[in-house]
Parts: C-alpha cells; structure tokens; sequence
C-alpha cells in the first residue's frame, strides 16, 4: 500500500469518527475539494514532525557518571584507561609553556635541558589552529557537552609527565619513563652556585655584602660613591631613638646615612601623628620594616625576599642584643631624663656583637628562621654521662651549665622550673661564635650580661671557656684567634646570678673537663665535632634530598644535614637559606591552612610539610620527581623517631 492509500484510509477513519455537526462544517462540496484538503491535511502534519526534534535523553547527575568510573587509588589524579567519562585531552599543570614539563632525552645531556627558555611559547601554526573550527572537525561522538575548546588544544604530547606531576604528594606512586630518564642524567652546574634568571640577580656578587663602605670624606668629594655602594647592599638595619637620634646601622657612617634616617623618622612621626603606628611599607625592590620598641626604633631594609614577620623577627633579636648590654631598666631611665640622649655612648664596644647578628641574618640563619636551637648529635647513654659529670661538679652559685660545641648544643643544666629562651641562647652563640670578641681573649672570660628572656631586668655573670678539639698548639691557637668563626670550637658556659661566684665556677670547669676525660665522653664530643653533620645520602641512601630542616615544635630544637657538597658556597647557602623562607612564609601565613606545600623552580623541587609535632623543609634537585621527594620525606620522619634522642636533647639535667 502506497502513502497516499494510507492517507486516505487514515483520513476516512477520521472523518467516520468525527461528530455530525464537524462533518456538516468540513464536508467538501466536490471530490477535487476533498482531495485538496486531504493534500494540505498531509503537508501540515510532515511540516510538524521535521519541525519538532525529538527530546533529549536525560542526562546524568554528577553522582552517577563518578560512580560509573572504575576505583582509583586514594588521593590519586590520574584517569584509569578503561574509564568511560569522555576522553578530555587537556590536563591542568603548574608549567608556564610546553617546555617546562617536557622531559625528553637530550643528546647533549642536561646543559640542552637549560637552554630552553621558561617564556617560550608554541609556534605560531600551532596557535593558529587552536581557534579554528576546522580543528575539530571529525572528532568521536564520545564526547558530550563536558568538553570545551581547550580540551582538543594539542597538548597532549606531555600528558603522561603531567599526571606524575599531580599524583598525591605523600603516596609513593610509578614514576613516568621520562622522569627516571631525566633523573639519571648527570647534572652539570650546580644552579645554586650561580645567578641564572633575574630573580637570583639582587645575589649576583653577594659576597662584597659584607665589605665596608668607607668612610664620608670631610670635603663630601666621594659621598655620590659611597651612596651608590650603600644603596648597592641588600640588607640594611638601621636603630634610631625617637628623637631622631642614630644609633647603630651596619653600612656606612652616620654622615652618609642622616638624609636617610632623617626621611624614616619624618614618615614614622606622621603615621604617630594619626594615632597609627608604621609597621612597614614598600620602596621599588626593599622591603621596609619597623619596630617600635618605646624609645627605640628599630628598622629594616631587605631586598632578599624575606617577610615582615621574619624581619620582624630579627629585630627583634636586635632589640635583645642591646638589652643584653643596658637592661630594660636602665634604658627607659636614660631617655625618660633626657630624650634626646646618645645611647651609642653606652653601647660602645657592643657594635661588633650587633653587626655580627646582623651578618648571620643577612647570611641566613635556620636558627632563627625557626626559632629553635640545633643539639650535637651523640648518643643517648654518652648525654646522660655528660649530664651527670655536670651535675656532680656543680656548685652552690650555679644557675645554669652549658656545653657548646661550634653553635650546637651538647648538653644543658638548669633549675627544675627554668628554661633556657631560643632567643638567649642564641644571644649567647653570637657573643661566643659569630662575632668572635669574647674568643679573641683567649682563657677563661667573666662577662656580665642580661638574658632578656630570662630577666631583662637585671644582669647574670657568665663563665666561659674554650676547648680545643685539636692538639693544641701555637700554630693551631694563632689560626683560631684569626678565625672569625670555627666549627670545632667547644666552649663551656656556666652562668650565676652571684658576681663573687667566679673562683666557684672555675673550679667546677676543672672537675667537668676532669671527669669527661676520664669517662671518655671528652673524646667522644670532640669526634662528633670533627666529623660534623651527616649527609643526606648517609641519613637516607640514594636519597633525591639535598638539604632539610627538620624541627621538634615539642622541644623547640631542629636538626639538618651539612651544606656539602650542594651548598658550600656563599651565594648558594644564602639561596637555600632564602627557600627555605619561601616556604615558610607559605605554610604560617595568618589566612593559610596548609599541610603540605610543594614548591617547583627552576633549581629545585622542594616540600614543606608541618603537623603539631614538627615542622619539614626539604629541598632537592630540579629534576626530582614529586613522588621520589615525598617517599624521601617520609624517611626522613623515621629517621627522626629513630634517632630522636641522638639528635635532641629530650628534658636535660635539672636540678
């Protein structure tokens, strides 16, 4: 049967059915008339349907379509190859262009790696054919209204680097073929050695960062000079009164320096003017913070990156130093009689132990980045000998008994309710290691000094005394007076509140040093001296970790490996140094809540990592893979267990 003998019974079917007043009021007159209605009746009806799409078919929920993909791994991004959700093509990733995260073999070994440009960009046709309509032309049909335009851009030649990129930072995963490749090569350069891109250019020649400017000529012929070598420097700290009065700065003389300090303390005084108080601000590359400590100002000026609380932090210490000297007592007496009073006066021959903390902050210091002090690692059963040789030699006058050996600690005696402030102790390493004055005297040493952590209001007499880890000698004394700071160095520190107390204290060092030698434990310091600390790949064979800091937050200690063979120079230990305040200002931001925090550059890869019970800064080469940095950062936590009581002093002796 045709379709218009379809038409037409259908049609006859409807007519019959129709009621009689719809057939009087449609019924045609001729035949030619009704086969004219029937043809448009048809026409109509097709016109209806081609117009009318048939409806969509449902579309499932989010839910559905994730439970509908196989079962991954935990904390994983990688998408299974028998998923059936649509095969999108693009894949997020931290790289700034293709070249970042190709990891191709290179014939001509890793300097081919270095010379691809971080700003390099695909080539033009490739550009011009990710807006075209024509690219994605022929495309599957399994792709659904989840795709987008970027999901067809041809990246897809990295994709597989990219996921190892993305797999879970603290789950030991495959690594790609490419990654072990590249892993494997032979590294040439050290990229911390030198100055590669330009955010490493304020490092460029950073060991003249501690050279003396000069001094002012009286006729100002070479003062244009002398400003540019001022301004050339990359850390400045500045303390002035707030009467405008200068106090101490580490570059330049005061002659040099009094349009600069005359422009910080106009600024400061208009922001106290509004009842607001500067605590910092911005000037081109410096950073500008000031601390306010009653009459004192106390400012710093630093180009190395650092934030304001880490500088905040060292002028801080700064502020303790001069405590250390005057007391809190005496300095509010000096200037509430006489505001505009000179405090370099009192402060003289202190300068050498106030720019020496300054050169250890501009150097870097992971003491006071974390806040914490670094223990000499020995074993438990030798601490507890030397513990108790200190606590059989102790006297009546004694207060607290230290043993230091090159500014780490070996051993501490206190009072059952009293503990030993970080910022003291470091106080006290600076005095004995970094600046050197009290080694240049030789012998036993009596100084009195405050501890503002303790009491910043009165003074404790401290006796200290250096020990050779060497065979002494002429030529070995006159090599250590000469040097400003020896990592061999032993020094015994005992401190009492009794001013009268010196012959007592002298006497208890002999019977210390008596019964060290004949335990043997006297030996025992002196070799964990001279070996120095471990590396890397003797704490953890084979390991990808340069360089880590890990610190005990339960007892305020840290312990790290040594420089070598990564960091030994100068501009590259100030540059881990400066990494490391990277990702410390990352993870304590005020607005932050992160756990981990996983960094890549051009030099490194590296990993921050904090929990109630420590804090992990690690660092390794810019080749390491995520997954070989964090199963190299698990092992460093069990080592840390495992040797806990080696590397940390846990309680110490009380008495």
């Amino acid at each position: 049967m045709g379709d218009e003998d379809a038409g037409k019974t259908a049609n006859a079917k409807d007519w019959n059915s129709a009621s009689p007043l719809s057939r009087a009021w449609s019924s045609p007159s001729t035949n030619q008339e009704r086969d004219k209605d029937q043809h448009l009746r048809r026409k109509l009806s097709r016109t209806d349907v081609e117009e009318k799409p048939p409806p969509l078919p449902p579309r499932p929920a989010n839910l559905d379509l994730l439970q509908a993909s196989p079962q991954t791994p935990e904390g994983t991004l990688q998408r299974p190859k028998t998923s059936h959700r649509p095969q999108l093509q693009s894949t997020a990733t931290t790289a700034v262009s293709l070249t970042d995260i190709h990891t191709l073999s290179h014939p001509n070994g890793p300097s081919d790696i270095h010379r691809h440009s971080a700003n390099s960009t695909p080539s033009g046709q490739s550009l011009r054919g990710y807006g075209s309509a024509g690219k994605f032309r022929g495309l599957s049909g399994d792709i659904d209204e989840t795709a987008s335009v970027r999901s067809y851009a041809p990246t897809l030649e990295a994709g597989g680097d990219v996921e190892s990129l993305l797999g879970d930072v603290l789950r030991a995963g495959q690594e790609s073929p490419a990654w072990k490749l590249l892993s494997n090569q032979e590294e040439g350069l050290n990229p911390f050695d030198s100055v590669q891109n330009e955010e490493d250019e304020i490092l460029r020649d950073f060991d003249s960062e501690f050279d003396d400017i000069g001094v002012t000529d009286p006729t100002g012929a070479n003062e244009e000079e002398l400003r540019s070598l001022w301004w050339s420097k990359r850390k400045h700290f500045i303390i002035l009164s707030s009467a405008g009065k200068p106090i101490y700065n580490r570059h330049g003389d005061d002659n040099l320096i009094s349009g600069s300090i005359g422009v910080i303390q106009t600024i400061i005084s208009f922001y106290e003017s509004t009842q607001d108080s500067l605590k910092g601000f911005t000037a081109g590359a410096a950073r500008f913070v000031i601390v306010s400590k009653g009459p004192l100002y106390l400012v710093a000026i630093s180009k190395l990156g650092e934030n304001d609380s880490q500088l905040r932090v060292q002028l801080e210490a700064l502020y303790m130093q001069i405590l250390s000297t005057l007391t809190l007592p005496r300095l509010t007496s000096l200037f509430s009689n006489r505001p505009s009073t000179d405090l370099r006066r009192p402060l003289q021959g202190t300068e050498t132990l106030l720019s020496g903390l300054a050169d250890t902050f501009s150097r870097g210091s992971p003491s006071t980045l974390l806040s914490s002090l670094e223990c000499l690692k020995i074993r438990k059963s030798q601490r507890q000998l030397i513990n108790s040789s200190m606590l059989k030699a102790k006297c009546d006058d004694l207060l607290y008994g230290l043993i230091v050996a090159g500014g780490r600690l070996v051993s501490v005696v206190r009072p059952k309710r009293h503990s030993l402030h970080p910022g003291d102790l470091q106080l006290i390493f600076n005095m004995l290691f970094e600046a050197g004055s009290v080694k240049a005297g030789g012998g036993e040493n009596w100084i009195p000094l405050c501890l503002p952590g303790f009491n910043k209001n009165g003074y404790l007499y401290m006796f200290v005394s250096f020990l050779d880890s060497h065979t002494h000698g002429k030529e070995s004394i006159q090599m250590e007076r000469e040097s400003e700071r020896r990592e061999d160095e032993i020094a015994i520190i005992l401190i009492s509140a009794n001013k009268e107390s010196f012959y007592d204290l002298l006497n208890m060092r002999d019977a210390i040093i008596e019964d060290l030698e004949a335990n043997g434990t006297m030996a025992v310091i002196k070799s964990a001296v001279r070996q120095g600390r471990p590396a890397t790949t003797d704490i953890i064979p084979g390991t990808v970790l340069r360089h880590f800091l890990y610190k005990s937050r339960g007892n305020v200690q840290y312990v790290m490996p040594t420089y070598k063979p990564y960091y030994t120079t100068m501009i590259a230990k100030r540059k881990l140094i400066s990494l490391y305040h990277t990702l410390h200002a990352a993870v304590h931001a005020k607005m932050s809540h992160l756990k981990v925090h996983h960094c890549v550059s051009h030099d490194s890869v590296s990993l921050a990592w904090i929990t109630p019970l420590f804090e992990l800064y690690c660092v390794a080469g810019p080749n390491a893979s995520r997954n070989a940095l964090a199963q190299s950062a698990n092992k460093v936590i069990q080592w840390v267990r495992r040797e806990e009581e080696r590397v940390f002093i846990i309680g110490g002796a009380v008495f």
